[in-house]
């Protein structure tokens, strides 16, 4: 599939998600999984290959039960960057929900790896924070149809496969991998949503000193303006016309000697 698939469906002028460009020339090996609570909530499973991640949306997720078959949909190639892709999608955009990275690591396929997905049986390893050992890829109806989207992902057996008594991976290992957050606490990161060309900022509770200073000049020759009045860019001296950013990034952490005081932090 192309990247072309993957950004006709987006409007990357209201969503964080990577635009991505042509594929990798690189030959790498990065496995990922995401947890993507949209209107059919699923895992994404993506793998490497050819330059972008080949993905599939697997309803029921992963198991570590040989014996369970999980159907993974095959959907459009994703480019490497979305790898590290965490936050939420807004909601009338293509995907819109929370997005976790639940998993990641390397996979090592076996054999002709190519050919082996071509063909549609897809052997490998994973080495993730969270899954591991030799799995398989299996396209239902064999070789590639024009309607060959449907897959099994399956665990084989090995010193790491669970029997079908073991605990649910997926409720034992609920936090992100890339944050430790849930995904509540990730759905509850709103200054992280792009909206309207803007990223949304948190609501603040409105208090009587939230108003803005009025202008006067009757008390000690005070003529100054109000701290708060509207300054518009384009009437600044030297100022440059420029497009919105794509994605406005989080301040880094400094080192101070005492927290942040204020309703606005939890400590």
């Amino acid at each position: 599939m192309s990247l072309k698939d993957y950004q006709r469906k987006r409007d990357f002028r209201k969503t964080t998600e990577p635009e991505g460009g042509k594929r990798s020339r690189r030959k790498g090996n990065l496995y990922i999984i995401q947890k993507h609570d949209a209107r059919r909530p699923h895992y994404d499973f993506r793998l490497e290959l050819d330059g972008a991640l080949k993905s599939w949306a697997v309803p029921k997720g992963p198991s570590l039960d040989p014996g369970e078959k999980r159907l993974a949909v095959q959907v459009e190639d994703h480019p490497l960057a979305y790898g590290e892709f965490e936050g939420i999608i807004p909601k009338g955009q293509y995907g819109g929900g929370t997005v976790m990275l639940w998993d990641r690591g390397r996979w090592e396929g076996v054999g002709d790896i190519e050919a082996s997905f071509r063909y549609g049986k897809l052997k490998f390893e994973l080495s993730g924070e969270k899954l591991r050992g030799r799995w398989t890829l299996v396209r239902m109806g064999g070789k590639a149809t024009s309607q060959g989207k449907n897959w099994l992902l399956i665990k084989e057996k090995d010193d790491i496969a669970g029997a079908c008594s073991a605990p649910d991976v997926l409720k034992e290992q609920p936090q992100s991998v890339k944050s430790g957050r849930s995904m509540d606490e990730i759905a509850a990161a709103e200054d992280r949503v792009w909206k309207n060309g803007q990223s949304a900022k948190p609501r603040k509770k409105k208090t009587g000193g939230d108003r803005t200073p009025r202008t006067s000049g009757s008390k000690k020759g005070n003529t100054r303006t109000s701290p708060h009045a509207d300054t518009r860019a384009a009437e600044l001296a030297n100022a440059r016309k420029r497009d919105m950013p794509r994605e406005v990034k989080p301040q880094l952490a400094i080192l101070v000697k005492e927290a942040p005081k204020g309703d606005g932090w939890l400590h």
